[in-house]
């Protein structure tokens, strides 16, 4: 029986806050929605979260939590005025479901960002937005079906928006090396764990995150 990621009682503040967390980081703060992703997954809040901390899920606001993450993510404390929000959008939706199915599934929010990218939760706003919170899932568990056989690394790669010759430049891995890897024709989990560590360094993501199952 799956179980989720945290008590129940949690989730309905969660989702309010990580929906206004994505709303002001995008609109209020300016930043690039795949920027701010990817200072969410690098930042230990993420973690956090999904561990079911009560200090990130419920006792601090949204706005709070996306400054908290930006000074973990760039070191550099922001200076911003946190107010109250009352418009629902649909960066604020993006947030709110992908809290929901995080929870639900209890699996990592890098994971999730592997098979559904922030523009890919952007595109079912339109559908979705006013359906109930479990069509939403049930599109999430078939996206994440159908990429079942990617692996981990590429997954990770494409989330993080670069080629493979760019991560060979970034990470000092072979380019052939990383083709086996996704390719399979290589195991990364026997992989030598300089390189392996490289890769996850250039990446900002964990080793574990490239091990397979």
């Amino acid at each position: 029986m799956m179980t989720h990621a945290y008590q129940e009682t949690y989730l309905k503040r969660a989702m309010s806050n990580m929906g206004n967390m994505f709303d002001y980081a995008i609109n209020d703060f300016g930043l690039a929605a795949e920027d701010f992703v990817q200072m969410f997954l690098c930042s230990g809040i993420s973690r956090r979260l999904e561990a079911g901390d009560p200090k990130y899920l419920v006792g601090m606001c949204g706005e709070e939590t996306a400054l908290r993450v930006i000074e973990q993510a760039t070191g550099i404390v922001p200076e911003a005025e946190v107010g109250e929000r009352w418009q629902r959008n649909s960066d604020h939706w993006c947030g709110w479901a992908l809290c929901y199915y995080q929870w639900l599934r209890n699996i990592p929010y890098r994971q999730i960002f592997e098979f559904c990218s922030y523009d890919d939760l952007l595109s079912m706003y339109g559908t979705l937005h006013e359906a109930d919170i479990t069509k939403f899932a049930d599109v999430m568990d078939k996206r994440r079906e159908s990429q079942v056989r990617e692996t981990r690394l590429r997954r990770i790669r494409t989330a993080y928006g670069c080629s493979q010759s760019e991560l060979a430049r970034m990470s000092g891995v072979s380019l052939r090396s990383i083709q086996m890897y996704e390719q399979r024709n290589k195991d990364i989990n026997k992989g030598q764990l300089r390189s392996i560590a490289s890769l996850a360094a250039a990446l900002g993501c964990r080793i574990e995150d490239l091990m397979e199952a």
